[in-house]
């Protein structure tokens, strides 16, 4: 049942879910509804950043500068979420500046690239060129390289969870947390004949699978899938950094997720949980202001305080 707080006329029918035909319209839809917002108006200064390619192509870091910062150098890498196939990082300035203004640090904000136009590896290789690049300019941009978490919503938790495999893999230095907020983990989730209470709402099955095709790309299905490629994929999760991993009881990710998680500590990765019940797919997004909603915040906003402090 959907929690009261998070109800609407709206939520009485299932999401209609997207395709090939659909999405023009869903990417005009998304930056329609986005709000038009002031990073200034939430005591945060914008700065853009243009990082060259191997294409030539230039990949855009936006800097979220608090005016009240934290001592002790913490920052964030953020990756917005939109299934892999949607949004931009300008669409979410409102959560990078809120999450620079509620933790007092830098943050980090990845304009990555969009399937299906830039399948795999793009995202993944835009979030890895940004989380190193914060790495070398450390010191220009005033923070400490030994306390910087990585983090993201749906399919920029996704991103994150393979950036976080990426990351130990090449063996750079690994951030202190990822933050993995309703993470989309798994590309088995919500294949044909799946029927749940769950993913109904927002993000459906259908949404799920074209998403992940789209990502996929003409990488065949099932095990020989290439490496980081989608997360929940991977056998070995020794070693990873520290973990937390918030969702609600009725989003479509919500047993994938949770999978996660116990696989994440059974590999001896420490690693919180964090169930919302009664809440759907990017419901604090939806209704920032109910109480449902600034819990859930605040949780993550203690853990990221507990791991950079």
């Amino acid at each position: 049942m959907i929690d009261p707080e998070l109800r609407s006329p709206g939520w009485r029918l299932r999401s209609p879910s997207l395709g090939q035909r659909l999405l023009p319209l869903a990417r005009w839809a998304t930056r329609a509804v986005a709000p038009v917002h002031d990073p200034l108006a939430e005591g945060v200064d914008l700065e853009c950043i243009g990082l060259s390619r191997s294409d030539g192509s230039t990949l855009v870091v936006y800097l979220y500068h608090p005016h009240r910062r934290r001592k002790g150098g913490a920052a964030l890498l953020h990756s917005h979420g939109g299934g892999m196939i949607m949004g931009s990082a300008p669409e979410h300035h409102a959560r990078a500046a809120g999450y620079a203004r509620d933790l007092g640090v830098l943050v980090a904000s990845v304009d990555y690239r969009l399937a299906p136009e830039h399948p795999f590896p793009a995202a993944l290789e835009d979030v890895h060129a940004a989380y190193r690049w914060l790495l070398s300019k450390a010191e220009a941009v005033g923070i400490n390289p030994m306390r910087i978490t990585v983090g993201g919503d749906s399919a920029g938790g996704g991103l994150t969870a393979s950036l976080c495999q990426r990351i130990h893999d090449a063996g750079d230095p690994a951030p202190v947390l990822q933050i993995l907020v309703y993470p989309m983990l798994d590309d088995r989730t919500g294949r044909s004949g799946y029927e749940s209470i769950r993913g109904q709402l927002v993000w459906t099955p259908a949404s799920n699978r074209f998403g992940w095709s789209s990502y996929l790309g003409g990488h065949p299905t099932g095990d020989a899938l290439p490496e980081h490629a989608v997360p929940a994929r991977r056998k070995d999760l020794t070693g990873l950094p520290p973990a937390w991993i918030g969702v609600g009881t009725l989003d479509l990710f919500h047993d994938e997720d949770l999978e996660y998680g116990r696989r994440l500590r059974a590999a001896g990765v420490p690693c919180e949980i964090v169930e919302v019940d009664g809440a759907f797919h990017g419901f604090d997004a939806m209704f920032p202001e109910a109480a449902i909603a600034r819990a859930f915040r605040g949780k993550m906003i203690a853990a990221f305080e507990r791991a950079t402090t």
